[in-house]
């Protein structure tokens, strides 16, 4: 899917329609100090196998995260996110 890098569309801070720029979100590296990570650690250790059974089935694609930063006021604000197999940013 080709989407335009500016859009024009309603920013919540400005509390008007303006130029927006935007930009795919990057998941971050996850941290190994979360809670959850040193549970499943935990749990890992002196076990002989994976402790979890596997799923049945998966989705066949991952949601896009798209950040739109207004051009006016410069805060950003994030979209409901899409399924889309192949995703582009094009100048328009």
């Amino acid at each position: 899917m080709k989407y335009p890098k500016v859009k024009r569309t309603f920013c919540p801070s400005c509390r008007k329609h303006t130029e927006h720029e935007v930009v795919k979100v990057k998941k971050k590296q996850a941290s190994e100090l979360s809670e959850g990570q040193r549970r499943f650690r935990r749990k890992l250790k002196g076990y002989g196998s994976f402790p979890r059974a596997k799923p049945d089935r998966s989705k066949p694609t991952k949601k896009v995260a798209l950040l739109l930063r207004c051009k006016v006021c410069g805060k950003s604000h994030s979209i409901k996110g899409f399924r889309v197999k192949r995703f582009e940013l094009v100048e328009v």
